[in-house]
């Protein structure tokens, strides 16, 4: 007769086999059984200060280490605040484990104090959502929710009665996870097409995504084959920047000419692993083949001419046998040099201009520098997610990481707590917004209780600066985008961390290698330039429109000075 056990233990049994070193979360009392059981496990519980801190932390944990992590809560609002970070990592395909404790079974239904239907809400954020409704089914619906989580690489969303989960039953272990990876081979059909396809191209382009996360050593010897320029989305910044000579940078708006207008000259595009959402950066004319692992992604965003439905390393070693090598690199080596022309336009603001003012440029170059060689840095959504992609440089060992799918706010420090308490032993950096610290400032006091020394850097702009960029775009005088914020830094020595504040450029190299060096917890609050524009690949006639019609609106409000400011700042001062 197999041993008794409550069904909270065997939750985190099941957690536990799967791989999970992690959860995240904050206790109460519908949960009490199952950190009970984790209070005995080998899974370590990271005290966060608020639900959705958890949620990002454990999303950050899962997609950069690729390994199942857990985040837990009690029911009604507690289990209700993860939702934000849930949606996070369902868009980031990262294998996260939802624990959503919920109301004794006899309670649901009569509009109990608390009662929340997780079921409805967690759904549409899922690969797999269930309630456990008897405890003797209880292993088969835990493993079933960690095989789907690593499988299809999203969410599953255990919900737990209270009253289930300390129900005692006997545990027959004749369901436990299973964590194959198995690959997917291209059809040999859809491959000759491809092939056919290619060798008819005589400007042939790359477009790379984060399906070539394990294929950097493949691309790279694709484009040499084919001289073949490569563009990439900001998401395999990581997988396709470093050692790559045919690299020509990201397209959108966070890209550069020399990855738009490859896009837009080639003739022949390989889309690899790649579904960027914005169709207006795809080309106009061009034979299109696309390779993705999941069939429902071909043709999304773009029509293509060929679709290949298998893994991006496994598709492109069984082209290369099939292709005519090429030697004309004109194309290659035109926008290879445009590129490199666009990197040094960007990085003209890559300097300590005068002591009344300090790009943003700059000081992300400054942690680039100074940072170690295989740094993680995390950024918030808005202006330091463009800053980080576009000044931070990887190697194959260093990582980046912003919410470029689901864009929310206060991303970039809770995720800094997941990748810190991942890895333990590396330097992780948030640059963190004004706006997006402040909205969830209060978890820097788990990076205190969890004694992890992560490095937070404050763009403090006192403005929601990406909004408003985007409102003056539109033509509109900025509304409701001012911050009044505190001093940062006393702030954050008050609860523990290092904290300085600098508003001088001229000191500004010397704290950052201070603050980066810093055994402990830190941050850095920079006063960063306000009117700093985040210029696009290229310029559209609506934008320039947008842009004049706010300047006449700023100065018929009695803000003209505004707007001289913003053109000294971007267009005469270095």
């Amino acid at each position: 007769m197999a041993a008794k056990k409550k069904v909270a233990q065997i939750l985190i049994d099941v957690l536990s086999e799967a791989g999970v070193k992690h959860c995240y979360g904050v206790v109460g009392d519908t949960l009490n059984y199952v950190t009970e059981a984790i209070y005995h496990s080998d899974i370590e519980w990271v005290h966060v200060r608020h639900e959705e801190v958890g949620a990002f932390a454990a999303g950050a944990e899962a997609f950069v280490a690729d390994r199942l992590t857990a985040c837990a809560g009690s029911c009604g609002p507690g289990s209700l605040h993860f939702i934000n970070g849930i949606y996070e990592a369902q868009r980031n395909g990262a294998p996260v484990v939802l624990i959503a404790s919920q109301l004794a079974t006899d309670t649901l239904g009569s509009d109990f104090p608390q009662e929340v239907d997780f079921e409805s809400i967690y759904k549409n954020c899922s690969v797999f959502c269930q309630q456990v409704i008897n405890p003797h089914s209880a292993r088969r619906v835990f493993t079933e929710a960690v095989q789907t989580a690593i499988s299809q690489r999203g969410v599953s969303v255990i919900i737990l009665p209270v009253d289930i989960s300390k129900a005692e039953v006997e545990d027959i272990i004749c369901y436990l996870p299973q964590q194959s990876k198995p690959h997917l081979s291209p059809d040999i059909t859809e491959l000759k097409k491809a092939v056919e396809l290619i060798e008819q191209g005589k400007n042939i382009g790359i477009y790379a995504g984060i399906g070539c996360r394990y294929a950097h050593d493949e691309l790279v010897q694709l484009a040499a084959l084919l001289k073949a320029p490569i563009a990439h989305t900001s998401r395999a910044k990581d997988f396709i920047e470093y050692d790559n000579p045919y690299n020509v940078g990201m397209t959108g708006m966070f890209g550069t000419k020399g990855g738009f207008d490859m896009i837009k000259s080639c003739d022949t595009l390989l889309i690899l692993g790649c579904g960027f959402a914005w169709s207006q950066f795809y080309p106009d004319n061009a034979t299109i083949i696309q390779v993705d692992h999941d069939a429902t992604r071909i043709g999304l965003r773009h029509a293509v001419n060929c679709g290949v439905v298998a893994d991006v390393k496994t598709t492109i070693q069984a082209l290369m046998p099939l292709l005519t090598s090429r030697q004309d690199h004109t194309f290659l080596d035109k926008y290879v040099a445009l590129y490199r022309k666009a990197v040094a336009k960007l990085d003209k603001k890559v300097v300590a201009s005068s002591d009344q003012l300090i790009h943003p440029q700059y000081l992300v170059d400054l942690l680039d520098r100074y940072a170690s060689d295989d740094a993680i840095f995390t950024a918030d959504v808005g202006s330091a997610m463009v800053w980080l992609s576009r000044h931070i440089h990887v190697n194959g060992r260093r990582r980046t990481m912003s919410s470029l799918k689901h864009g929310s706010m206060a991303n970039g420090m809770p995720q800094a707590l997941g990748l810190q308490k991942a890895y333990p032993q590396k330097q992780v950096i948030s640059i963190s917004g004004d706006g997006g610290l402040a909205m969830l400032l209060g978890d820097l006091l788990t990076a205190i209780q969890e004694k992890l020394p992560i490095k937070v850097v404050v763009l403090n702009n006192h403005s929601l600066n990406f909004v408003e960029l985007e409102q003056k775009g539109e033509g509109l005088v900025e509304r409701y985008t001012d911050l009044n914020n505190p001093n940062f830094a006393q702030l954050a020595q008050s609860i523990g961390f290092y904290g300085k504040q600098v508003t001088n450029a001229e000191e500004l190299e010397h704290a950052v290698k201070e603050f980066l060096t810093y055994d402990g917890p830190a941050l850095l609050d920079v006063h960063t330039n306000a009117n700093e524009l985040i210029m696009p690949p290229v310029t559209t006639l609506d934008e320039v429109k947008g842009m004049a019609l706010y300047s006449a609106k700023a100065t018929l409000e009695g803000k003209g000075s505004d707007f001289i400011n913003l053109i000294k700042d971007n267009f005469i001062k270095k």
